[in-house]
């Protein structure tokens, strides 16, 4: 059986060998779960910095799925954290609220969107995998045996990054906008399931 760690290096291959256009809609899918977890916290335990970044969120789903008019919006989400107090390089004395596993997500997601650059997906994916295993050590384990649930994780990311390879003609050109038609029916076929919590059969 396949270790966790044996699953995160063939993640990595794969995504590799994935095209640009499917490497961002692997991101903004594994953002979006990260981001509809934060967002399912009781209102107390919510990260507001997080929650605002939800437009950005789904600016990038646009522009990820064919709508090159959303550049613009993402463009601007990027530059206001360039901006902002958020980025620094105070380390742990500086706010960390960029840290956040949802926010990192979707901030590395638009970079990558922006300049194409497919290191950041890998490490969107590793938030992933990092938030779950800080959920395990906070005492919110929902498995006996933690590498289980790492495991898990990590297959479906290889289950969603499958799904999206099977629509790999579609997105070949996704960055430069696809007509309406093509990007209604990717939404349908690709962000409903990349955006569920529970991966389909």
């Amino acid at each position: 059986m396949a270790t966790w760690q044996d699953l995160e290096a063939e993640l990595v291959s794969r995504l590799a060998d994935a095209s640009p256009d499917e490497r961002v809609v692997f991101a903004v899918g594994v953002a979006e779960r990260l981001m509809r977890a934060q967002e399912a916290l009781p209102a107390d335990e919510q990260a507001e910095y997080a929650l605002g970044l939800r437009p950005l969120l789904n600016a990038l789903w646009e522009a990820a799925l064919g709508n090159s008019m959303a550049f613009g919006e993402i463009k601007h989400g990027v530059g206001e954290y360039l901006l902002s107090e958020y980025c620094h390089n105070d380390g742990q004395d500086g706010p960390g609220d960029a840290d956040e596993p949802a926010a990192a997500a979707v901030l590395y997601a638009a970079v990558a969107y922006l300049f194409g650059t497919g290191d950041l997906t890998s490490v969107v994916s590793s938030r992933a995998v990092e938030a779950v295993d800080e959920r395990l050590n906070t005492g919110d384990s929902y498995a006996d045996d933690p590498d289980e649930v790492l495991t898990a994780e990590l297959h479906r990311q290889l289950h969603d990054l499958a799904l999206i390879s099977r629509h790999s003609a579609s997105l070949r050109h996704a960055s430069l906008g696809l007509d309406i038609e093509t990007s209604a029916r990717l939404h349908r076929v690709l962000r409903i399931p990349l955006s569920s919590i529970e991966a389909d059969a």
